[in-house]
């Protein structure tokens, strides 16, 4: 009997300590209304900078600048908000933004709900080191399609050939307005 109810003990720690390394509805709801400010904030930074350089020069001029200043500009942001930022995306234009298994399943499971018609809608989960992961769908805008469009149709050759110069492995054109274009992950560091 004694067995019994040490082993029954035993799986109530379990279970406990398993709820514990979970996040409550209220705390996800907090990391949502967070990492929506982090969103924002980043798509904010990257897109007045590249619009700018759109403006000025198009895409001949907004390519190398995405090409080299993108990967800082989201760092900035990320170093405000004390978090990590990556952008990655089913179709990458940059090799250093590749998903990793996790954001593979999210970018998947983000392209089923698009195909059942589904509102996208922000995750919120933790990882095994028991970091807190936000991660958000990106949906193609019109002024994307210069560069994210169908080749010979909104991204012209010469453009096509920019891309080609500085991501020679790009699978990121192709894309229609409000297609999945990728997701946001940012990792809370506290």
């Amino acid at each position: 009997m004694n067995t019994k109810i040490i082993s029954l003990l035993g799986l109530v720690a379990i279970l406990f300590s398993s709820c514990q390394k979970g996040l409550t509805d209220k705390q996800k709801e907090e990391y949502v209304i967070k990492g929506k400010e982090i969103a924002q904030s980043t798509v904010k930074k990257l897109g007045s900078n590249l619009m700018k350089h759109m403006k000025e020069g198009g895409p001949q001029q907004a390519i190398p600048f995405c090409n080299t200043a993108a990967n800082p500009l989201t760092k900035e942001v990320a170093e405000k908000y004390n978090v990590s930022i990556k952008r990655t995306s089913h179709k990458i234009r940059n090799e250093n933004n590749k998903p990793n298994e996790k954001e593979d399943e999210i970018l998947n499971q983000y392209l089923v709900s698009l195909l059942k018609g589904e509102k996208l809608k922000p995750i919120v989960s933790k990882d095994q080191d028991g970091k807190v992961h936000f991660y958000a769908p990106m949906k193609l805008e019109a002024k994307c399609m210069a560069c994210h469009g169908t080749v010979g149709k909104e991204v012209t050759i010469k453009t096509d050939s920019i891309l080609k110069s500085l991501y020679p492995n790009d699978k990121a054109t192709g894309f229609k307005v409000d297609d999945l274009r990728g997701i946001v992950n940012i990792t809370f560091n506290n």
